[in-house]
């Protein structure tokens, strides 16, 4: 497995993480924790030494989970997870204030079976708390040896910019694929400048960018509340699917790996953390490692791409009031 540098103090990280949340959280039914904990171990044992987790998802089980499943190998991986969510549910608030992020830190290193969280991510910025008292708390942390870097999720350059100022982000976390390309405005480049890795979740578009969500999901399906996967929007946004395809149909690679690829070619200091629930899906996932993409190729599938205009937002009201501009 190839490795890339997340800022610059030295967190290194396998080129492809995993993202845990799906393990127990994202379709509503998730998979048994015996499942769940041997698809972690065989990660690990496939060269990934990234897992994302959080509080919030659950809340709390995926922290146990991860934990349990990476107890073993703990001194060759790199655990991620992250405070800010008011009662440890985003669509609760959110609760940044220095003595909850402490209050936070504790549960989850107790959680996770472990002296120290290698990734503390703020989950979203709290308006209602300066990054400054969130910074100077994590710093805090850091110096009592129960937090090694620090990073931030969906936030907006400015917010990134005070923070750094603060305490070096090691890493931002926001939603990035062939499917969402916002960050290439602004956040990319910013990054590129400060020093800062890039951890793009949903790299392959919630499932979207693998072609198999074609109807209306499962009613217990946490993405249904999601406006791009309304049945309409789904039938709408075909047209992306079908495109990409071909390409990769040409390149003898799947959809996901296409995607998975393209992301990976954008800058080498991105890590992107995708998730499943099934051996043969991740196995699929780290082959896209092995992708090489061409100039010309990386141009096609940009132009594709851009000449398509997808429909639905990104999130319903109530979570996009919570992305830092």
């Amino acid at each position: 497995m190839q490795k890339r540098k997340l800022g610059n103090n030295g967190l290194e990280v396998s080129a492809l993480g995993f993202g845990c949340m799906s393990l127990n959280f994202l379709d509503g039914k998730g998979i048994e924790k015996k499942e769940a904990i041997a698809l972690l171990r065989s990660a690990v044992e496939r060269g990934v030494t990234f897992f994302d987790t959080a509080e919030a998802y659950g809340p709390y089980t995926n922290e146990e989970i991860v934990g349990e499943a990476l107890q073993p190998f703990r001194k060759d991986v790199v655990i991620a997870t992250k405070f800010g969510c008011k009662n440890a549910t985003a669509v609760a608030g959110l609760d940044s204030r220095p003595e909850t992020i402490r209050a936070v830190a504790e549960a989850s290193l107790k959680r996770l079976k472990t002296d120290h969280i290698d990734l503390l991510y703020q989950h979203r910025v709290d308006p209602d708390v300066p990054i400054e008292d969130v910074a100077g708390t994590v710093k805090d942390l850091i110096q009592e040896g129960k937090v090694k870097y620090f990073g931030l999720s969906e936030a907006g350059v400015k917010t990134i910019r005070k923070a750094h100022s603060i305490l070096p982000v090691a890493a931002l976390q926001s939603e990035y694929s062939l499917f969402w390309r916002e960050p290439e405005a602004e956040i990319i480049p910013t990054l590129e400048e400060l020093g800062i890795g890039f951890v793009p979740f949903s790299p392959l578009g919630k499932g979207f960018l693998t072609g198999t969500i074609k109807t209306k999901l499962a009613d217990i399906d946490r993405r249904n509340i999601l406006p791009r996967f309304s049945e309409e929007n789904i039938q709408a946004n075909q047209v992306l699917v079908d495109a990409l395809s071909e390409i990769a149909k040409q390149k003898n690679i799947t959809l996901g790996q296409l995607a998975l690829a393209w992301l990976l070619a954008q800058k080498p200091f991105i890590s992107p953390i995708p998730a499943t629930t099934k051996l043969h899906r991740l196995e699929e996932n780290i082959s896209s490692i092995n992708v090489v993409l061409t100039a010309d190729e990386l141009a096609k599938i940009n132009t594709t791409v851009n000449a398509i205009p997808l429909v639905g937002d990104r999130y319903p009201e109530v979570l996009a009031k919570q992305i830092d501009r």
